[in-house]
């Protein structure tokens, strides 16, 4: 089967089919035949086809990273590059696909979760020089996203790189997207010094898309807000219920 029909039948299938059946679809590939079609998804007008092939990154490269790690580690750096100012592009999906590669690698996760932080943080003096601030909104809602999926399937983890900071500094972002995605994750990290930088968005009426549990839905930055200081809540419960009583 020629690139060209390949690139066809996975378009097909990432437009049309739920992820169960796209997940059949390229099972029957070699990984690397995959990836130069994925890599192209990522950049497609459509939203579903973007996270579909974000979702196929995900199933590809850890496949791959069990099988020969230094290829795994080749597509890991292809986005970091394509987020790098001097590689001319601009890194569409990177983030959101490095993350959900991540999540299902813990060998990869170990190596490359610190990049993905980075690119929250502004470089500091010497020699705290570890920042990659990403500038644009809308490479910052894929980041967010990204840090999201990590939060839901690796909350400890994610707890223990201290991201909270890093997360509550978008709460100033003028882009109600960016804003609601970093909400989202303080709820699911439990963080509660944030809850009244959080309260004041439960009013906000502000829609974004959001891909979660394999399908889009629409969700306002309030309804975001209302889960976050809910999930909040629920941690703190859960940690004073395993204090035990002072002698």
């Amino acid at each position: 089967m020629s690139r060209r029909q390949l690139k066809k039948i996975l378009f097909e299938s990432l437009r049309q089919g739920n992820l169960e059946e796209i997940f059949r679809t390229i099972s029957e590939y070699q990984e690397h035949r995959l990836l130069n079609p994925l890599f192209i998804a990522l950049c497609n007008n459509e939203e579903r086809v973007r996270y579909h092939a974000v979702c196929c990154f995900g199933r590809v490269v850890p496949a791959m990273a069990s099988k020969d790690p230094e290829a795994a580690r080749v597509v890991m750096r292809r986005f970091l590059w394509s987020l790098n100012d001097e590689s001319g592009g601009i890194g569409w999906g990177a983030p959101e696909a490095m993350a959900e590669i991540m999540c299902h690698s813990d060998r990869l996760r170990s190596e490359y979760v610190h990049m993905l932080i980075s690119y929250m943080r502004k470089d500091g003096d010497k020699p705290f020089e570890d920042g990659n601030y990403l500038e644009l909104p809308m490479l910052q809602r894929g980041l967010l996203w990204g840090i999201g999926r990590l939060c839901q399937l690796h909350r400890d983890e994610m707890i223990g790189h201290r991201i909270t900071a890093d997360l509550a500094a978008y709460l100033d972002s003028l882009d109600a997207h960016v804003a609601g995605l970093a909400i989202r994750c303080l709820g699911m990290l439990g963080a509660s010094a944030e809850s009244v930088k959080i309260a004041p968005f439960c009013s906000n009426k502000s829609q974004l898309s959001l891909f979660v549990d394999g399908t889009m839905k629409i969700v306002t930055v309030g309804q975001l807000a209302e889960n976050a200081l809910r999930q909040i809540g629920e941690s703190t419960s859960e940690d004073l219920s395993t204090c035990r009583p002072m002698p």
